[in-house]
């Protein structure tokens, strides 16, 4: 999916919360753990993660020595990523760092406390989440150049599952299939001139000598980047939607695009920076607003085409294709969980996209009220929403939950690939331990 302009909240792939290595008089320390390659494992890298393994759980997890052998995995496929030139872009890594340590100022409340409850300056800090969010990055990209090519057959998938105990089978939810008809109510010629002609006044504003980030600031709808003077940060081709792409490497430093028109609403674009094949830029962005009569109209078509379906004078499937404005319309209006490819949803996941509907409290077969919610690109629409099946709580098995388990059985197989993988790499690469972990009995590594 492309990199979408609205950046409503940053969600981290992984979390770190500090933790202070203190030696016995109470000044801090650190060092060098292990060396892979060019690169180190430092002390406070591994406790690090000790103490989020310890935040998770009071019980026992992880040792330290599990956390070394992981992190040397990182440093082997991040030795790799040098190797292939594997990119991570400073604002991308800049942009986790920024909200690790924004989470840290609000927990702690300042610099000074920050220092006080884990015994790292803001600077230091900075520093480590830098260095640790790269090697993550880099290392996610490359694991998954690596093992992209791995498949299961179902055989493979059956012969996964016989080797599982029986008693350790997870306990499978209550889940839920749906179908769904939307209707996104389009935007009045009438609204698309206003919003327009509003932009041209502000390209205006940037021609005569006013700052677009000023003015990016004070007017832009897109509430990830209005609050930095609408920058984006670098972005590669193919990292944005086609239009507003084409439109910004097109630019000159400096210069301010026409007015153009994306999925997410109407734009102009000026060039901050080119560096290599990426460039950053900023940008203003009004959204077409739907009129409350159009909304109106949208509930009151999805109202009566649910009595329709409900009376036997269409079915769910054909009135889906008929009307519904969604993706899944051609699909009858079929629904996917976009988190595992299937078209189960547990509870908790309907609570996130479908709280309105109440899916759990409707019986089999029965429709929903039209209800209204925003879209992935967030406009406003109604929908309507039918419960297909209801799958009760069980014991896993292959008939009824097959794709969770296929979905084991490939990441089972990802494993073991990784597991040869980092042991070639481990037996022509340079390893060195320190004193305190050359002891580790190492659960999928061996080290020489």
């Amino acid at each position: 999916m492309k990199k979408i302009l609205l950046v409503i909240a940053l969600l981290s792939p992984f979390t770190f919360h500090p933790s202070p290595l203190y030696a016995q008089e109470g000044t801090l320390v650190d060092g060098v753990a292990a060396v892979v390659g060019k690169n180190i494992v430092k002390y406070s890298d591994i406790e690090t993660a000790y103490a989020q393994t310890r935040l998770r759980s009071s019980e026992a997890g992880q040792t330290r020595c599990d956390i070394l052998e992981n992190l040397i995995l990182t440093q082997l496929l991040v030795h790799k990523g040098e190797i292939d030139s594997v990119e991570v872009s400073d604002d991308e890594v800049d942009q986790y760092v920024q909200y690790y340590l924004k989470g840290l100022l609000r927990q702690y409340g300042s610099k000074e406390a920050i220092r006080d409850n884990t015994g790292l300056d803001y600077e230091d800090l900075k520093e480590q989440y830098n260095r640790m969010v790269r090697s993550n990055l880099l290392s996610r990209r490359v694991e998954y150049n690596l093992t992209e090519s791995v498949k299961v057959t179902p055989a493979e998938v059956t012969d996964f599952f016989n080797t599982l105990p029986t008693d350790s089978l997870p306990m499978m939810p209550e889940r839920y299939e749906i179908s769904e008809i939307v209707i996104q109510p389009v935007v009045s010629e009438a609204e698309r001139d206003r919003v327009r002609t509003e932009l041209a006044a502000l390209r205006e504003r940037v021609i005569k000598g006013e700052k677009f980030s000023m003015l990016a600031t004070l007017y832009s709808q897109d509430p990830g980047t209005a609050s930095k003077g609408g920058e984006l940060g670098f972005f590669s081709r193919g990292d944005m939607v086609g239009e507003f792409e084409a439109a910004a490497f097109a630019l000159k430093p400096g210069e301010v695009s026409p007015i153009i028109e994306t999925q997410f609403g109407f734009h102009i674009i000026q060039l901050i920076e080119r560096r290599g094949n990426t460039i950053n830029a900023r940008h203003i962005l009004i959204i077409p607003k739907v009129s409350s009569e159009d909304l109106l109209r949208a509930r009151m078509r999805l109202d009566s085409l649910a009595v329709e379906i409900r009376s036997g004078n269409i079915s769910f499937e054909d009135a889906a294709k008929q009307y519904s404005t969604a993706d899944n319309a051609r699909q009858g209006g079929t629904v996917t969980n976009t988190t595992d490819g299937t078209g189960r949803f547990d509870a908790e996941a309907l609570k996130e996209s479908y709280l309105a509907v109440g899916v759990p409290g409707l019986d089999v077969g029965e429709i929903s009220n039209a209800t209204a919610f925003r879209t992935s690109d967030n406009k406003e629409a109604y929908r309507i929403v039918r419960l297909n099946k209801k799958h009760p709580a069980h014991r896993a098995n292959l008939t009824d939950d097959y794709d969770n388990i296929y979905n084991a059985a490939l990441a089972s197989a990802k494993q073991k690939y990784m597991r040869q993988w980092a042991q070639t790499q481990l037996n022509k690469t340079y390893i060195k331990l320190s004193p305190e972990y050359q002891n580790c009995s190492f659960r999928n590594l061996k080290i020489k």
